[in-house]
C-alpha cells in the first residue's frame, strides 16, 4: 500500500462517489490511496477546521491542527487502519506545524469511530446536532445532498434531526500526549457486528469500487 499527495480531482471524484455526504470539504492536504496492486482506493484529506478556534481549546493555534475531515475510499484497499496510518506519517513529515488531528465520528450513520479506535486516537468529547439529515435512496444523509432536486421533490422526503458526533484526538506532537490523556473518556461499546467487521469500517461506501477510475490514477 502507497500514499501519494492527491489531486484536485481525485479529491472531488472521492468524495462525491465513496463517501456518505458527498459534499467535498475544503482541503488543506490530501493523500491517494493505492493498494499493494496498484489500484486507486480513493483519498483521505485534512483540513483546517470550520471554524478558527478549533485548535483553542488545545492551545493551539491556526496552522498548528488538522483536522481529518474524509476517508473517502472504494473498499479494494487491503486495511484503512494502515492507510490511516501512513497518512499520519506523511502528515508528520510534510507539516513540521502541526501538532494535533481532530475528527469526528457520526452517530447518524452509525459511526462510533472504531478506526480511530484501532489507530490509537483519543475519544474526548460526545455532542448532539442542531443540524438535519434527509432520508434519501435508501439512506440518511446530510440535508444539502438532494438540493438538485425540485423542490416539490424534496419537500417529500423525511428530514430528521442529526445523531451527533463523537470527537477524536490524535497527538502529532509528543508534547500533545498527556493532554489527550487527560481529555479522553472510555470508547463507546461496539456491536458484535462491530468486532467482527473492525477492519473493515470506514466512511467509504463498497459499491464505489465498481466506477472507473484509471484516470484519475493518471492525474494525480
Amino acid at each position: 500500500m502507497r500514499l501519494e499527495r492527491a489531486s484536485t480531482k481525485a479529491v472531488k471524484f472521492a468524495c462525491v462517489y465513496f463517501h456518505y455526504a458527498k459534499v467535498v470539504p475544503v482541503v488543506g492536504i490530501a493523500f491517494s490511496v493505492f493498494n499493494d496492486k496498484d489500484e486507486w482506493c480513493g483519498v483521505i484529506t485534512f483540513g483546517y477546521g470550520a471554524s478558527a478556534n478549533m485548535g483553542k481549546p488545545y492551545g493551539l493555534r491556526h496552522g498548528q491542527y488538522l483536522e481529518l475531515t474524509r476517508m473517502a475510499l472504494n473498499g479494494k484497499q487491503e486495511s484503512t487502519s494502515k492507510a490511516m496510518a501512513i497518512a499520519i506519517k506523511l502528515i508528520k513529515k510534510q507539516c513540521p506545524t502541526i501538532k494535533l488531528l481532530i475528527s469526528y465520528a457520526d452517530k447518524g450513520q452509525n459511526h462510533k469511530g472504531i478506526i480511530y479506535q484501532a489507530c490509537n486516537w483519543f475519544l474526548v468529547d460526545e455532542s448532539e446536532s442542531s443540524g438535519n439529515e434527509v432520508f434519501y435512496k435508501g439512506k440518511w444523509v446530510h440535508d444539502r445532498v438532494p438540493n438538485a432536486l425540485p423542490k416539490e421533490q424534496r419537500e417529500k422526503l423525511t428530514y430528521r434531526k442529526k445523531s451527533g458526533k463523537y470527537k477524536y484526538l490524535y497527538p502529532i506532537d509528543k508534547g500533545m500526549v498527556l493532554l489527550c490523556k487527560s481529555l479522553s473518556k472510555p470508547f463507546p461499546k461496539k456491536q458484535a457486528q462491530e468486532v467482527h467487521l473492525g477492519e473493515q469500517l470506514a466512511s467509504s461506501q463498497k459499491e464505489g469500487g465498481s466506477i472507473p477510475t484509471l484516470a484519475l490514477k493518471t492525474g494525480q
